[in-house]
């Protein structure tokens, strides 16, 4: 397993967006089609895709939102594993790269991220990596996960 973020541009676009969730999971996460009429929206965030050796594996979108006061809150918003490339340990290693590239990019102590109730699979890989729950709910009434920095 090799993998890479790379940007989503005009050249990768139309490939990202035949990536789909498994049966069942199209509550937990948006598609990659809404998240880059997000992204389009908002500067703030960063739209990426998931390679393995070139293979588009996955997508994910992260950013910093500087009206979280005092200093802005840095999120790891959207990660989704295509389904024909689920259950393989492409989310753990995903995440690893994302949790490394936040930190590096933003220099940051904390990031944040919000999940739908009863979506353990996610619970479980978040708490993996540290992210524990901080009470908070966001605007859209998911549960707020929040991983410390060092």
């Amino acid at each position: 397993m090799n993998l890479s973020l790379q940007p989503i541009t005009a050249a990768n676009r139309k490939e990202a967006l035949t990536l789909k969730t498994a049966p069942g999971q199209e509550t937990y996460v948006e598609s990659v089609e809404q998240c880059l009429k997000e992204a389009n929206a908002s500067s703030c965030w960063r739209p990426v895709a998931i390679y393995d050796d070139g293979l588009l594996i996955g997508f994910a979108m992260y950013g910093f939102f500087p009206e979280y006061l005092p200093s802005g809150r840095v999120w790891m918003d959207r990660l989704l594993i295509d389904q024909r490339y689920q259950h393989k340990g492409y989310g753990k290693e995903a995440m690893r790269l994302l949790i490394d590239r936040l930190q590096t990019e933003y220099h940051c102590r904390h990031i944040y991220l919000s999940i739908i109730p009863g979506n353990t699979t996610a619970a479980s890989l978040y708490t993996h990596y540290g992210f524990r729950f901080n009470g908070e709910k966001d605007i859209h009434g998911e549960h707020v996960m929040v991983l410390e920095c060092i």
